[in-house]
C-alpha cells in the first residue's frame, strides 16, 4: 500500500497533466458552459480522489474520463438543473452563427441532443474512443453506443445547413 503523500503526490501529477483534456470533454457533454464543465470536472476529481488507490495507472484517464460523463450525466438529471434559469441579458450570439468558427456553432448543435446521445457523440467522434471503450466509459452496452451514436450524428446533420454551390 502506497503511503498517503505518495498517493497525493501521483495524484496532483495526474491531474497536473490530465485535467485540461477533462475540462475539454466537460465543456462539450455540458453545451460549452465553461462554469459547468469545471464543476463537472471538479466533482469528476473529487471522485476519482477516493477511488484513486485502487485506480490502476494505466487506466487512470480513462477512469476519469468516466467520472466526468457520469458527473455530467448526474448534474443534468439534478433538481436544480431543471428549474428555469434566467439570465439578465440575451446573448451576444444568434443561434445559427458560428462568429470565428470558434466551435459555438457546434456547441449548440451539441446543446440540441439528449444527454446520452450527446456524451455518445463526444467520446466516439471528439475524444476519438472506439465503441468499446466509449461503452465503458458510459457504462452501457455498445449496442447502446452505437445507436445514440447513429441517432446523434443523424440528428445533427438535420440540423445543419446543406450548402449547394453553384459551379455554372
Amino acid at each position: 500500500m502506497k503511503r498517503p503523500s505518495e498517493r497525493d503526490r501521483e495524484f496532483t501529477e495526474f491531474v497536473t497533466a490530465r485535467r485540461a483534456a477533462l475540462v475539454r470533454v466537460a465543456t462539450l457533454l455540458v453545451s460549452g458552459d465553461l462554469a459547468r464543465a469545471e464543476d463537472v470536472v471538479q466533482t469528476a476529481l473529487t471522485r476519482l480522489y477516493l477511488a484513486w488507490p485502487r485506480v490502476r495507472p494505466d487506466t487512470a484517464y480513462a477512469y476519469a474520463r468516466r467520472c466526468v460523463v457520469n458527473a455530467a450525466t448526474d448534474e443534468r438529471r439534478s433538481l436544480f438543473h431543471r428549474r428555469e434559469r434566467v439570465h439578465a441579458q440575451l446573448p451576444d450570439v444568434v443561434a445559427g452563427e458560428d462568429p470565428g468558427g470558434d466551435g459555438t456553432r457546434v456547441l449548440a448543435l451539441l446543446a440540441t441532443l439528449p444527454t446520452g446521445m450527446r456524451a455518445a457523440v463526444v467520446l466516439r467522434y471528439v475524444e476519438g474512443l472506439s465503441v468499446t471503450e466509449a461503452a465503458d466509459a458510459m457504462r452501457c452496452s455498445e449496442g447502446n453506443v452505437k445507436s445514440q451514436s447513429a441517432r446523434g450524428l443523424e440528428r445533427l446533420r438535420a440540423l445543419l445547413p446543406t450548402h449547394t454551390y453553384d459551379y455554372a
